[in-house]
């Protein structure tokens, strides 16, 4: 058993206020423009719920740069607005005046100030509670759907291609990229150390991924345009499939230990909920010496939710802890908010149906790919 010091963890769910930080680097005579393009989102976003407040500022020393600065009552709403169709139409005027944007996400851990005495902190509540333990890894994966009896094409393109090189500056290099299929979606799990969208944006030049992203493109059911910014753009943020918790003891990787992705489509509406439960399944069986799985990260967008296991030994040993259904009543919780239609088949009702749905729910793995 591991002590909470001793575990790399990160949690959207752990209740605390949510500061979020956007860097801006705006186009020459662009100033006017990005104003009213941000009088209409910032009128939209004050009406999103969870949302607390926001600020604009420009830089005394360049005025090209700015900044806004928002707060949220917890990370939950604030990711189920930033990852909504009406927030990625919101923001779009915003593109024709902006060079380059770097989004930071902070949990709110202590305040001081006239207004926040030891006292004040207390009452106010929604602080995160104590310090998180990370390894300076990021991760992010992406996830799209191709056109139904394309999927052996688009398997053997995507496990077929050159890896780009791993170092992107002094400070950043990709570490792995894991990539699955079920049915016809795929998903592409990233790992990078240091700055994750300089990593990104390398990938992106390098001439072996473009040549694959090229290749795919006619299989893709959502239809994009890689050299138009725009639509590429929209593509890979409708695309993104942010990590919202990741737990993961601080030894070091044994050889026995295997990647798996499980695949959980969540009833609509649902998706947050589901990751919520399998958040906490996670933590609650980082307490058991005995568990099987050595490390987890939750995906979530809307109602998809996929869970990356790194798990010693067989998925079948213990399929109750691996499929995040271990405990009483957790497996009728878990099947109340899957989608059945989405799974093919019906929720798991009982812990006995659990072995079967871990079978459908385990992604095919397509390539892993660790950094030398």
């Amino acid at each position: 058993m591991t002590t909470l010091s001793e575990r790399i963890s990160q949690s959207a769910f752990d209740g605390s206020r949510l500061r979020v930080v956007l860097l801006l680097d705006l186009h020459d005579g662009a100033q006017q423009n990005f104003l009213k393009a941000y009088e209409h989102m910032r009128n939209q976003v004050a009406s999103v719920p969870g949302h607390i407040s926001d600020q604009l500022c420009q830089s005394i020393e360049n005025p090209s740069q700015w900044l806004i600065t928002s707060e949220w009552e917890s990370a939950p709403p604030f990711l189920a607005w930033v990852n909504s169709e009406e927030h990625v139409e919101t923001v779009r005027p915003l593109h024709n005046c902006v060079r380059d944007t770097r989004s930071l996400r902070f949990s709110v851990l202590r305040e001081t100030g006239k207004l926040h005495t030891a006292a004040g902190t207390q009452e106010l509540g929604g602080l995160q509670p104590f310090p998180r333990v990370g390894d300076n890894v990021v991760r992010h994966a992406l996830t799209f759907t191709v056109k139904p009896g394309s999927e052996p094409v688009v398997a053997e393109i995507l496990a077929g291609y050159d890896s780009p090189a791993a170092k992107v500056d002094e400070h950043t290099r990709l570490r792995r990229t894991s990539l699955f299929m079920h049915g016809n979606r795929v998903v592409r799990a990233v790992e990078v150390e240091g700055d994750l969208m300089a990593a990104l944006r390398h990938v992106s030049r390098q001439p072996e991924v473009r040549a694959v992203e090229e290749a795919i493109n006619p299989y893709l059911e959502q239809d994009r345009d890689l050299n138009d910014p725009d639509s590429a753009r929209v593509f890979f943020t409708r695309a993104a499939l942010p990590a919202v918790h990741r737990l993961a003891s601080t030894g070091k990787e044994d050889d026995d230990v295997k990647r798996h992705a499980l695949y959980y489509p969540a009833k609509p509406g649902c998706g947050m909920a589901l990751a919520r439960l399998l958040a906490g399944q996670d933590e609650a069986a980082a307490d058991d010496p005995s568990a099987p799985i050595d490390s987890s990260t939750i995906f979530q967008r809307d109602d998809i939710v996929v869970r990356l296991v790194d798990v010693r030994g067989s998925i079948d040993a213990a399929p109750l802890q691996v499929i995040g259904a271990h405990g009483p009543r957790k497996a009728s919780m878990l099947a109340r908010l899957l989608d059945n239609e989405a799974l093919g088949a019906d929720a798991p009702a009982e812990e006995e149906d659990m072995s079967r749905f871990l079978a459908r729910a385990d992604m095919r793995l397509i390539t892993d790919r660790h950094a030398p």
